[in-house]
């Protein structure tokens, strides 16, 4: 179904993406149909001649080009040239359902804004993730109007619309303005932990500019609480040090900073009574906060530094999309704070120029303000401009029959990329002649480890920049025609992320041929990352002393070096992409007789070359490696050999040696008793030889110790007033009352037991407690006068036993 140009004359958007995966169910628009079929069916063998389903959609009467799934897939949105609708996808099941096609619901949305060639065509579609109930559907248009629509409320009216490129103003004077510069491309949500990353939307113009306004936030969102926590401890960190300042322009400062105070304060007040911070982070209903009454600016275009350099025999060609990428985990370490503001925007183009832009001063908040007139642009700084050689692949044809250059076919390219939903380090590249891989692995480790050692100077982060190996680029699929000078441009590509299917990636072509290639999983923290962390061998703690070598020659002396083994580049593919890309070109019908002609000719040799030189790397990485396996097993045969020695001399340490070491400490010890003793000895007369009689002191203490005996043990036999005596008497008064107390405790738990069968009296029971009260006073008084006398004898004698314990031992 083709569509004409807009009444205002703007260009229609190439983008394309007419698949979609949900979950283990595949789904593709074919025109104006969309269709519907189960993955998982297909993997175990369950599919039919036609195993697909077609979703009865009566509303959609337009060519589909892009869909969206919203994060709970329920929905999904649907967009051709200029109209943009919402369909509600069957439950599971629907497979099993006999008719062909499934009837969904389907609701056209913003049919003022998006009906007819008279409006603006749809540059893009994205569902916010934040978006409520997943409800949320930020439509684009090329006209610079984003437009937030909330599925759930109103399907008519955007409940906000963010405007990226201003309205004309009529002047007499001559402006010369690319149309290009008023048209955007593309757009894209930032990311980021606890900055103003998540509420940033940029834009990119089809001459290149990139916009930003922050902040946005959808109308009914649903806001992580730790998010709102997290910049709340941003915000506060920045005013705390401007307080510090004494610059000239902290004033304009302090005046965004306290707007944005009140924005986030506006946005603390929503959550919950009792919501703190640190715990578990839990989403909350919100909405944007109305405090400010000033709309967010407009920020840009950004300023690239260094400027991005052209393609060699490329006049340049126009943006076709943006992407945001930002590297964060759930389980970051503390380590985690140098690299959680590390952001890199990308930039396609039409010529095949891929921009990878490192976002070091990110985007703030800013509200449109007379006061605020700061002409400071945002910067991105520009790391590396890739090429994926589309016009070098061009070049090698020859031009068309008609005399148009072939490098035209370039204005009907249209880039698109896709994020990968498992690995948040790749990024997939579709064009008109195929898919590229972009790995950002290696940038992304050498970033990190210059942010984690960077110092003053910066001269870690230089080092570690100079040392990056760049981006990583493997080209997957292509799709261009040597012979017919054509190709069938990719229109929509596909990352499975469900449990019930392998990691793969599916790409569908403008004549609807799937091509699917298997990927590997890899761990996020491999070794090269971890590195940093690990302990350094050189320091030991004073415990580990014992463990240090000795000094000198190692006694032992590996083969294999010290570093470890990498295996060659050519045989290590950890994604388990091809080292050479698939070629898909035409469609599976075509029955057409193969001509050999001079472009094939050049191509097949050209291929072959590119064969014959990796047939020879991979047989020198196959030597290299195999001299690394001999010498492996050579020294595997040293260690048995020395591991076979030492085992000799542990089983000698604990045999006969282990006897002789025995016998020797025997003697020593019985060495050191004769030294000992004979120490003894010579010491015992030393000290008579020095004083032979007593000192004074000495005398003093011999004679107070027998005064201390003669107070203790008595001067005779029948000393009434030595301690022994009396210790001895009061024992003996102690037994003689014991039996007594014993009595009078039996007698009176006898007359308690009395008391409680005969059931006495209120009167009568008075009268017996004041006597046993008595009774009490007097065992009291007695034990007290024992236990004096005890202290003055200085004995320990333990308290005589209660009642109650004398009654539980009867």
């Amino acid at each position: 179904m083709l569509e004409g140009p807009s009444a205002d004359g703007l260009p229609l958007s190439g983008r394309r993406q007419v698949m979609v995966l949900k979950d283990s169910d595949l789904i593709v628009a074919a025109g104006c149909e969309l269709r519907i079929t189960s993955l998982s069916d297909s993997k175990l063998g369950r599919s039919t001649n036609k195993s697909f389903k077609i979703l009865n959609t009566p509303d959609i009467q337009f060519g589909i080009n892009q869909l969206a799934l919203n994060p709970s897939g329920k929905l999904i949105a649907v967009a051709g040239a200029y109209q943009v609708a919402v369909v509600v996808l069957p439950r599971a099941g629907y497979s099993k359902l006999v008719p062909s096609s499934v009837d969904c619901k389907s609701i056209q949305v913003g049919s003022f804004y998006h009906h007819s060639h008279a409006s603006a065509p749809i540059a893009k579609i994205e569902w916010h993730p934040w978006g409520e109930a997943g409800s949320t559907l930020m439509v684009m248009t090329v006209d610079g109007k984003l437009r937030e629509y909330d599925i759930s409320v109103d399907t008519e009216e955007p409940q906000q619309v963010l405007s990226f490129v201003p309205e004309k103003k009529t002047s007499k004077s001559y402006l010369a303005e690319d149309p290009a510069e008023r048209e955007v491309a593309s757009f894209t949500l930032g990311k980021g932990k606890a900055d103003w990353g998540p509420l940033t939307v940029y834009a990119v113009m089809r001459s290149g500019d990139i916009y930003a306004i922050c902040p946005y936030m959808p109308q009914n969102a649903s806001v992580p609480s730790s998010y709102v926590h997290a910049l709340e401890c941003f915000i506060s960190a920045k005013q705390e040090f401007l307080s510090q300042g004494t610059s000239s322009g902290i004033s304009a400062l302090s005046t965004l900073y306290n707007y944005q105070r009140k924005y986030v304060t506006a946005l603390l007040k929503q959550l919950p009574p009792g919501t703190v911070y640190p715990a578990i982070s839990r989403s909350f209903s919100m909405h944007p906060p109305t405090t400010i009454k000033s709309q967010p600016m407009r920020q840009g275009p950004f300023l690239l530094q260094p400027s991005p350099r052209s393609l060699e025999d490329s006049e340049g060609g126009d943006t076709t999309d943006i992407a945001y990428l930002s590297f964060l985990r759930d389980d970051d370490d503390e380590d985690a704070g140098a690299t959680e503001r590390l952001g890199i925007v990308i930039v396609t183009h039409q010529d095949g120029k891929v921009d990878v832009c490192l976002d070091v001063e990110k985007v703030e908040a800013r509200w449109e303000s007379k006061q605020d007139q700061s002409q400071d642009l945002p910067m991105l700084a520009v790391y590396e401009c890739i090429d994926l050689g589309l016009i070098s692949m061009l070049k090698q044809t020859s031009p068309l029959s008609s005399g148009t250059p072939i490098l035209d076919l370039l204005q009907a390219n249209h880039p698109v990329l896709l994020m990968d939903p498992i690995h948040d380090d790749t990024v997939y590249v579709y064009h008109a002649f195929g898919v590229h891989v972009l790995d950002f692995g290696d940038l992304l480790q050498c970033l990190t480890n210059g942010l984690r050692a960077d110092d003053d100077d910066g001269v870690a982060l230089n080092q570690a920049l100079q040392k990056s190996a760049g981006t990583h680029v493997v080209p997957l699929l292509n799709t261009y025609s040597v012979d017919r000078r054509c190709s069938n441009p990719i229109i929509a590509i596909s990352v499975p992320n469900d449990v019930y299917l392998s990691y793969s990636i599916l790409m569908l072509t403008s004549v609807f041929r799937f091509t699917s290639f298997p990927l590997n999983l890899r761990t996020d923290l491999s070794l090269s990352r971890t590195a940093p962390n690990l302990p350094d061998k050189n320091k030991t703690s004073e415990t580990e002393d014992f463990l240090a070598p000795i000094e000198g020659p190692s006694a032992y002396i590996s083969l294999l070096g010290t570093e470890p083994f990498v295996p060659p580049p050519t045989l290590s593919r950890p994604s388990g992409l091809p080292s050479n890309p698939r070629i898909t070109v035409g469609t599976p019908n075509t029955k057409t007789e193969f001509v050999l002609t001079p472009e094939t000719l050049r191509y097949l040799g050209s291929t072959i070359e590119g064969l014959t030189s990796q047939i020879h790397e991979i047989i020198l990485a196959y030597k290299a490696t195999e001299v690394r396996a001999e010498l492996q097993a050579k020294e595997f045969e040293r260690q048995q050999q020395k591991c076979g020695a030492m085992l000799d001399l542990i089983e000698q340490l604990g045999g006969s040696r282990n006897s002789e070491v025995k016998e020797r400490l025997e003697r020593i010890r019985e060495a050191y008793r004769a030294l000992a003793s004979r120490l003894d000895h010579r010491l015992q007369t030393l000290m008579q030889q020095a004083s032979p009689k007593l000192s004074e002191y000495e005398t003093k203490w011999f004679e107070e110790l027998r005064r201390m005996k003669a107070e203790i043990a008595g001067a005779g036999r029948y000393d009434e007033q030595s301690l022994a005596a009396r210790t001895s008497l009061l024992k003996r008064e102690y037994n003689r009352m014991l039996p007594s107390l014993n009595d009078m405790a039996a007698k009176e738990a006898e007359r308690k037991k009395h008391l409680s069968e005969s059931g006495l009296g209120l009167s009568q029971a008075f009268q017996f407690g004041e006597r046993s009260n008595q009774e009490r006073t007097k065992i009291a008084e007695l034990e007290e006068e024992i236990m004096k006398m005890a202290s003055k004898l200085e004995l320990s004698l333990s308290r005589p036993p209660s009642l109650r314990e004398i009654l539980k031992n009867e």
